[in-house]
């Protein structure tokens, strides 16, 4: 058969536009309905694509939310997707319908690690029985491992020493934190998923860290979506190992760490950590092809846990020290409190948190300030629902814009500022809105959350316990503007920690 010229290939042309017209109409038909939630005219075939500005989407979408309401419509290519914004509409949707927005919408960019039917992990994992399966699993095992009883606070506390024995060799001298705060709490959800801990020179620890940051670059921007919108590209040969070659370096290592556990496994002894316990279940499943429970799915589980285990609780107590050394009069409150319940010889526990209202208001006001997952993890309805006199279709992607809820000016008196009054009442006890949601809500609420809220309160206050942390003489004073990307991140900086 020949190649096509001349006539036939404007023939084969025209054919090609129409036909993409056609499937571009087809997905367009719902927002036809009066009832959809409006929302800028797409352009044909690729949607709303470029009208978004992938630099910084919480601004872009804060200013559609404006023109078209709490609830407005976008079409990525052929995707439906609706914005949910504000307190009320995202509690609506995540609480009173968390049943019927549960599913997560296909993320084909993941496909290349071995996503499939009975391997999803956990974050991304299509709801149904192998969701059900894992999180429950998840969840029950780190309560075994110490969540929630006094081993695993030994092991934060411990860790938090380390992390202050290496801040001493910094006194008086300009540094950034961010490194140390990576290994701090990597070591953390490594002894709950390996149970070891890294040396902080580890070359493993450190290389394990850094094609972490590199995923999250790759997943971030404008790509990874158009990516995921067309599929259809993935399948050129190469391009997958070339534009996420970081997780599929970061997935070899983690691969590393289970194969050297499977060697020293020994499955009639009681678990050590996650991974012996999720090995266990993998024997007891086999002959089973409909359970999650298998070598792939272990990989996953693993990388979602590590993952977001991981890099959300360092990131906070990034932007904790960061708001410290802008705020000396907030952090002097924090250290006097610290010395009237803990004092200067003990180590913090959990159940110092009660009598600490201002350290914990604190604690809420940085994860509120900092909004690190402005969007969470898009959801997908798996029926019509009925929202704010809207309906939106089975099928529709959700973004559910957390920002707006952590930012909302109908609830906080100062939304764009650092308050931690936020979180008080006139007698100056602790109190927490109902929009403070930054783990999200819901069937699909981040599992993680009581393990990040223990992580957050023992090392604050360990660190300020321990430290004054002040902007460096004769450096610039440093912005508490964020940068948007996977994560928002701070604005690097520098700080200087002297012993108290």
């Amino acid at each position: 058969m020949g190649l096509l010229t001349g006539d036939g290939l404007w023939t084969a042309g025209i054919f090609m536009a129409i036909f993409l017209l056609l499937v571009d109409l087809m997905h367009r038909r719902q927002r036809w309905t009066a009832r959809y939630p409006p929302g800028p005219v797409p352009l044909p075939v690729l949607g709303n694509l470029l009208q978004i500005n992938f630099q910084n989407m919480p601004a872009g979408f804060q200013k559609l939310r404006c023109r078209f309401g709490d609830l407005f419509s976008l079409q990525l290519a052929f995707e439906p997707v609706v914005v949910l914004n504000g307190p009320a509409a995202l509690r609506e949707v995540l609480v009173n319908y968390n049943e019927d927005t549960a599913d997560r919408p296909p993320m084909h960019t993941v496909e290349h690690l071995g996503f499939g039917p009975h391997s999803q992990g956990v974050i991304l994992a299509h709801y149904g029985p192998a969701w059900r399966e894992q999180r429950r699993f998840s969840v029950s095992t780190l309560r075994h491992f110490g969540l929630g009883k006094t081993s695993l606070e030994q092991w934060v506390t411990e860790e938090a020493g380390c992390l202050c024995a290496v801040l001493t060799d910094y006194a008086g001298h300009p540094f950034s934190p961010n490194t140390l705060l990576d290994k701090a709490v990597c070591n953390v959800i490594a002894s709950l998923l390996y149970a070891r801990r890294f040396e902080y020179d580890d070359p493993r620890l450190i290389r394990l860290l850094d094609l972490l940051k590199d995923t999250l670059e790759e997943e971030s921007g404008f790509l990874p979506m158009f990516l995921n919108v067309f599929p259809m590209f993935l399948r050129i040969p190469g391009l997958v190992d070339k534009v996420f070659s970081g997780k599929k370096a970061f997935m070899v290592t983690l691969d590393e760490l289970v194969t050297e556990h499977k060697m020293t496994w020994d499955p009639d002894q009681p678990p050590r950590d996650l991974t012996d316990a999720f090995l266990a279940e993998v024997e007891k499943a086999k002959g089973n092809p409909e359970s999650s429970f298998n070598d792939v799915n272990l990989r996953l589980v693993v990388s979602d846990l590590f993952t977001a285990g991981m890099v959300t609780t360092s990131t906070t107590l990034s932007w904790a020290l960061l708001l410290m050394i802008l705020h000396p009069d907030v952090q002097r409150c924090v250290q006097q409190e610290i010395d009237e319940v803990i004092g200067q010889v003990r180590h913090p526990e959990m159940a110092d948190q009660a009598r600490m209202p201002f350290t914990n208001a604190v604690i809420h006001e940085v994860q509120r300030f900092s909004d690190i997952v402005p969007f969470g993890v898009p959801h997908k309805t798996s029926r019509d629902i009925e929202v704010q006199g809207f309906l939106i279709p089975k099928g529709t992607i959700l973004i559910t814009n957390l920002s707006s809820a952590l930012k909302d000016e109908s609830t906080w008196e100062k939304p764009l500022q650092f308050h931690p009054e936020h979180f008080l009442d006139a007698q100056g006890r602790f109190v927490k809105p109902e929009a403070f949601m930054p783990f999200s809500a819901g069937r699909r609420a981040c599992l993680g959350e009581p393990l990040a809220r223990m992580e957050l309160f023992l090392f604050f206050t360990c660190l300020l316990q321990r430290f004054s942390f002040s902007v460096p003489a004769g450096h610039p004073r440093p912005s508490d503007h964020g940068v948007f990307g996977a994560l928002t991140t701070p604005s690097p900086y520098q700080l200087c920690a002297v012993p108290r």
